[in-house]
């Protein structure tokens, strides 16, 4: 098995931590860092411009931005912007977005569906380096070029939760990201979905991000159930892992065997030591999942 390990900056903790948390993860060893955009919370390129400036060698990606909130002609500028400053370490990700949000913004659209195929089929072509011209229903762009595009191929990822999202990102992107609450079978059928999407249009879908809700110590168990109805998740469901690293070894296993290739852990609101939780990832969860060949987790 081989699944890349990460963590998740999310926004139940201060922006002001996250250089704490990216810092650590290098130094511990980790894959991955993910950062969030939620409304009204934290910019998920402003951290994840951050992250990056801050470490040498960590993946950084993005789950997700929402695409209502944005042109499709900036969501690429600032992409391209990233991923030629560091070039194949930023993973960015779009999505609809939560719809009440995109409501209090005043930019909700009657058809997300139509808006993300639009938002993405144009965005893909900006980050090719193509010239777009394009008039449809929500994306109009008029002889569009990117006069800085990336020197290396942008892995664009999407995320969702209905079918008719997943079946869209199994079609059209590189990658999918899913939402941080659900067990393996929610995984497994998502991934199902998203796969059968890019078969019926003769491709794959290569890479797909899990999120690992966790909590560990003193009375984890206890914390990760108050910690899941925050994010609309019933503790009885069996999603996330509580207790040591043979614990969390076996969440984060079970979403790789569910079609995970990355997952990332995220720590709950209380989490008291978010450095901590890094360096006891890197040094006593990622051992544990070496492959039977004996090679660690996570290689490039």
């Amino acid at each position: 098995m081989t699944v890349r390990l990460g963590i998740a900056h999310v926004p139940t903790h201060a922006p002001e931590t996250l250089r704490t948390v990216a810092t650590a993860a290098e130094d511990a060893g980790l894959d991955d860092l993910w950062v969030w955009e939620d409304c009204f919370k934290q910019s998920g390129l402003a951290s994840a411009s951050a992250a990056l400036a801050w470490t040498d060698r960590i993946r950084v990606g993005i789950g997700l931005l929402p695409v209502p909130l944005r042109s499709t002609a900036i969501t690429a500028m600032e992409i391209a912007t990233l991923a030629r400053t560091f070039p194949g370490r930023f993973v960015p990700a779009v999505g609809h977005g939560v719809q009440s949000w995109m409501a209090q913004s005043g930019v909700r659209v009657d058809s997300p569906l139509t808006l993300l195929r639009e938002h993405v089929t144009a965005l893909r072509a900006l980050l090719d380096g193509e010239e777009v011209t394009t008039s449809g229903r929500y994306v109009h762009l008029d002889a569009v070029r990117l006069e800085w595009p990336p020197t290396t191929p942008v892995s664009l990822w999407t995320g969702g939760v209905g079918p008719r999202t997943l079946a869209l990102t199994g079609e059209l992107a590189d990658g999918l990201t899913l939402a941080n609450a659900l067990t393996p079978d929610d995984v497994r059928d998502a991934v199902a979905t998203a796969r059968e999407g890019a078969s019926a249009v003769g491709r794959e879908l290569p890479d797909v991000h899990a999120t690992l809700v966790v909590a560990t110590g003193a009375r984890a168990r206890e914390r990760l159930a108050a910690e899941l109805p925050r994010w609309g998740a019933d503790p009885q469901r069996g999603i996330g892992a509580a207790g040591g690293a043979d614990e969390i070894a076996a969440g984060v296993r079970a979403l790789a065997d569910a079609g995970a290739t990355a997952v990332a852990i995220q720590p709950t609101a209380d989490e008291p030591d978010l450095a901590e939780l890094a360096a006891f990832l890197g040094r006593e969860v990622r051992p544990r999942l070496a492959d039977r060949a004996g090679r660690s987790v996570g290689a490039w």
